[in-house]
């Protein structure tokens, strides 16, 4: 069942053909510039500068005006104001790309391409006045509109499931969405190149495994038909690159994606991107080295500068980091020393500081419950005894032939 706007829009999209006017052209629409670079580098002492100018993006706002018009136009950078005026774009007898398609059959979040010129409005404001307007895509389903007013958005498209569930429209919508994928990219760009200049090889390792190993999860299980046999989504590469080392290659890593059939939630994807590398005729020690200049190399190269801000805190990546143990953690967190006790103590030790435990959970996950206290005390029982199944459940596997 269509809605009343999704109708409307699609008695629109009738209409345009009916005028001749493919709305899904499939000619390339050249650009030449993006708004920002028409933002950021306008000079009002150089008219020319950007004298012929072609934009291509969703039309965000309209406000019509009679025979002159203005619209918001968003590109894949940001976001302009275009001045439309009827006689400019259709210079002939002929008036229908103004009067009929852009005033009643264009709507908001369809994608125009536009010719002209910027310049700045007599408000202050960079525009580009329009001369030439081609319609490249008719979007049958409304847009949230997120209105602003004095730094203050109202009806905002923030529901949390609906902007996880449909986040091609939370990109659109929502501004600063867009630098997170940005920025995601740019921190894989740097772990790329920092890895490349150590002389570490990027590899691939299969996806589809007889037996799922490297890490205790519950794989995916699917079925490969040309061999008859059972196979599994990877739940870790770590096998396979270990196998690269043994082969003779000094350095091996892969940005892989992981599949791991267990619980979700917002922040744990049963599909999720993993980096591993392998380096041989090295320690721990060099790890945790090798792993803060890293850090600090990926913060510098993205943002540069040491000291980034998150919420209300500020964090600072400048080396050395702090290095602590385990054993000392807890005791800094607890006030306890563990040092030298049996698994029976540190139970009673956990009994004191309220954490939940069950029976089968060892000595290393009693440990490590302890030197978390921050997460919820049932959800860590919960976590630590589900990996303990994951072990079991991985070896039965392992027992079985295939």
């Amino acid at each position: 069942m269509l809605s009343e706007q999704e109708q409307i829009r699609r008695n629109s999209l009738a209409e345009l053909y009916k005028l001749g006017i493919n709305p899904y052209p499939q000619a390339a629409f050249p650009v030449n510039v993006f708004t920002t670079d028409i933002l950021n580098q306008f000079d009002d002492n150089n008219p020319d500068q950007f004298k012929e100018v072609t934009l291509a993006g969703r039309i965000m706002s309209r406000r019509i005006m009679g025979a002159a018009s203005f619209c918001e136009l968003q590109d894949s950078k940001g976001r302009i104001q275009l001045y439309i005026k009827r006689d400019e774009i259709c210079p002939g007898e002929d008036k229908t790309m103004y009067n009929t398609v852009f005033k009643r059959l264009l709507d908001i979040g369809d994608f125009i391409g536009v010719k002209g010129f910027a310049f700045r409005t007599q408000m202050g404001e960079i525009s580009v006045h329009v001369k030439e307007l081609t319609v490249l895509s008719k979007s049958l389903r409304p847009l949230p509109i997120v209105k602003e007013k004095d730094g203050v958005k109202y009806d905002e498209f923030n529901d949390p499931e609906l902007r996880y569930r449909m986040r091609y429209v939370d990109l659109v919508v929502n501004d600063k969405v867009k630098d997170i994928f940005i920025t995601r990219t740019r921190i894989i760009d740097s772990i790329r190149r920092f890895f490349n200049e150590s002389g570490y090889l990027e590899v691939e390792t299969p996806v589809l495994q007889a037996i799922p190993g490297g890490a205790t999860a519950r794989p995916f299980i699917t079925h490969h038909n040309a061999l008859d046999i059972p196979m599994y989504l990877r739940i870790a590469d770590e096998l396979y690159l270990k196998r690269l080392i043994v082969g003779g290659f000094e350095g091996v890593y892969e940005f892989s994606r992981n599949f791991r059939n267990e619980g979700m939630d917002r922040t744990h994807n049963p599909e999720f991107t993993c980096l591993e590398i392998y380096v041989a005729y090295k320690d721990y020690l060099w790890m945790m080295d090798y792993t803060e200049e890293m850090i600090h190399r990926c913060v510098m190269d993205v943002l540069g500068k040491e000291t980034v801000k998150v919420g209300d805190n500020e964090i600072s990546f400048k080396r050395p980091f702090k290095r602590i143990t385990m054993i000392d953690s807890i005791k800094e967190k607890t006030g306890i020393d563990i040092t030298g006790m049996d698994e029976a103590q540190l139970r009673d030790v956990c009994k004191q500081l309220g954490i939940d435990l069950h029976h089968r959970l060892s000595r290393g996950d009693v440990a490590a419950l302890q030197a978390s206290p921050q997460q919820p005390r049932a959800d860590r029982a919960l976590r630590a005894d589900g990996q303990r199944q994951g072990v079991g459940q991985r070896l039965h596997r392992a027992e079985r032939p295939h």
